[in-house]
């Protein structure tokens, strides 16, 4: 029996699995679950290899398996941050698991593999952040996903900063204010005023903002400020999924992670956002993770039947004769 590698790695941890290319259904998992540091190349190379080679190795012992016959590893910042992945990890992975075809992909990519396959259309990866990522299968067309200082509108950090502001604006006496919102931080911070000593000097602040997404879902049935910051979220997702949409022919849409939890607060705003801008397009479940993702290419790869479109960054593929 022939196995293929998966991982999955981000700020939070590193996920790994071996997936039976004979019996997609076995599957056999691994958590080391230590977060990864990420500096300015991105996920830090070596880190990465230190948790993924044992635990890769005793995963290939259980399978019984000598080595994978290809593998798939989606980082976070690898369209952005990745040389360091990319000059690092393919030999390493050679030399130490035998690994002869490669796939490094950015983590927007592995979401798009695990949500919707090889089928062309539009996965919305949405939690702290906000990205889309559409394909014709010919090239890879991306939205946003520039973090929270830049873009990332309509993600978790984006919604929360927009409540928190809300109600600060009503601390203040401003117009636009929200006395709920107000009432909702100091339950949630303490005395408003405090709220930029609290905040600013974080190196976590996106996922701080993030944290105050679910309270402003949670006030948008009874306050007006909540969910017009609710719908102007879903106008600016709506916005980056057609703008990578393929033009014609069959597209569907999936929606994955986090974000999508705060339930119909923003689905439903979302629904008919997309329903207008993207007529011809199906909105569908996701079918799997990025874990999912990664192991779906990791087995086209592996079996010759890769239609995703390469690309040197979002999705780099490698093999023993390139080397």
């Amino acid at each position: 029996m022939s196995w293929v590698l998966g991982v999955d790695s981000g700020g939070s941890g590193l996920r790994i699995a071996l997936r039976s290319t004979e019996d997609p259904a076995l599957v056999l998992l691994a958590d080391p679950g230590e977060p990864l540091r990420t500096g300015p190349s991105g996920i830090d190379a070596g880190q990465l290899l230190r948790q993924l080679l044992p635990a890769a190795e005793k995963l290939l012992v259980r399978a019984g398996a000598r080595g994978p016959v290809a593998a798939a590893v989606g980082a976070a910042g690898m369209a952005t941050l990745g040389e360091g992945l990319r000059a690092e990890l393919p030999a390493a992975l050679e030399r130490s698991l035998g690994v002869r075809r490669l796939a490094l992909a950015a983590d927007a990519v592995t979401a798009y593999a695990g949500a919707l396959g090889q089928r062309p259309g539009v996965v919305v990866a949405a939690g702290t952040g906000m990205i889309a990522l559409g394909t014709d299968l010919a090239a890879w067309h991306r939205a946003d996903g520039w973090g929270h200082l830049l873009g990332d509108c309509g993600g978790g950090a984006w919604i929360g900063r927009a409540g928190l502001e809300a109600a600060l604006r009503e601390h203040d006496g401003r117009r636009g204010g929200s006395p709920a919102l107000l009432t909702a931080t100091e339950d949630f911070f303490g005395p408003a005023p405090e709220l930029p000593g609290l905040l600013y000097p974080r190196a976590d602040r996106p996922a701080v903002l993030a944290s105050f997404a679910p309270e402003v879902a949670r006030l948008a049935s009874g306050d007006p400020v909540a969910r017009s910051i609710l719908s102007a979220a879903a106008e600016r997702i709506a916005e980056s999924a057609e703008a990578v949409c393929p033009r014609s022919g069959e597209c569907e849409v999936a929606l994955t992670g986090g974000l999508f939890k705060l339930g119909e607060p923003l689905l439903a705003p979302l629904r008919a956002e997309l329903a207008d801008r993207l007529p011809h397009a199906r909105t569908v479940p996701a079918a799997g993770d990025p874990l999912a993702g990664a192991l779906n290419i990791a087995t086209a790869l592996a079996t010759d039947t890769l239609r995703l479109p390469p690309d040197e960054r979002l999705l780099y593929i490698t093999t023993q004769q390139d080397r």
